[in-house]
């Protein structure tokens, strides 16, 4: 879906949230590397950061005490009593020209969506980055079943608003992203990941936009004389 020759009606756009609105690496790495810690385990290596920062939280403990019931029982639950995951959301940075294209987008009456595998922490995202306004459904690891790469939490979006699949794009920037995308029936959107999507890759927020046959994206002010 080359950006000009594949322009499409667009009715909703859904977007991952970390590593799409916000450059959170560093967030994951303060939250897990202080559990690590917390308990006694080794330094959090970088695949194992890799790792975390695209699954849920429970999945990333799973996986940094796969060896060790007794130690992933204790991290879940110091992560649920003596953890303040808002500490956390302050280092989270918001990519650039997101308000932007958001409101944009919402001018052209565009249904805007988030399918994150983030779970509580998600409620501090939008209060403390004033997100609610912009969105119109979030739907989070603990919104569904089965969380991604499986497709339920955009099909949650499309009853919800009972939308046309071929008419929503999903934003991501992430392989699981890439197969939620795929197990759904919509179109994916790389950010930042050109691997992942030669034709479809945005490097900001703005160029999504060119997407859309329901409007380009707006020209820069020309500069005072």
């Amino acid at each position: 879906m080359d950006s000009q020759k594949g322009k499409k009606q667009i009715s909703c756009v859904i977007y991952d949230c970390d590593g799409v609105l916000f450059d959170s690496l560093e967030a994951n790495r303060k939250l897990y590397s202080h559990i690590c810690a917390s308990m006694g385990r080794k330094p959090l290596t970088e695949a194992e950061l890799g790792y975390c920062h695209t699954h849920t939280v429970f999945e990333a403990l799973h996986a940094l005490f796969e060896e060790d019931e007794a130690g992933e029982k204790r991290a879940l639950d110091f992560l649920k009593h003596r953890v303040d995951l808002k500490e956390f959301v302050e280092y989270l940075i918001m990519e650039p020209h997101l308000l932007q294209t958001l409101s944009a987008l919402r001018q052209r009456k565009i249904i805007t969506a988030i399918s994150t595998n983030r779970t509580t922490s998600m409620t501090h995202v939008m209060e403390r980055f004033n997100l609610r306004p912009c969105f119109d459904m979030v739907v989070t690891a603990l919104d569904v079943e089965h969380p991604k790469p499986h497709g339920e939490s955009v099909e949650k979006i499309v009853s919800a608003f009972h939308l046309k699949k071929e008419e929503i794009l999903f934003v991501g920037d992430s392989d699981v992203d890439k197969k939620t995308a795929e197990a759904s029936g919509v179109s994916f959107v790389a950010y930042k990941t050109r691997h992942l999507s030669e034709d479809a890759f945005i490097d900001d927020h703005l160029a999504l936009l060119d997407f859309l046959s329901n409007g380009d994206a707006p020209q820069e002010s020309p500069s005072a004389p």
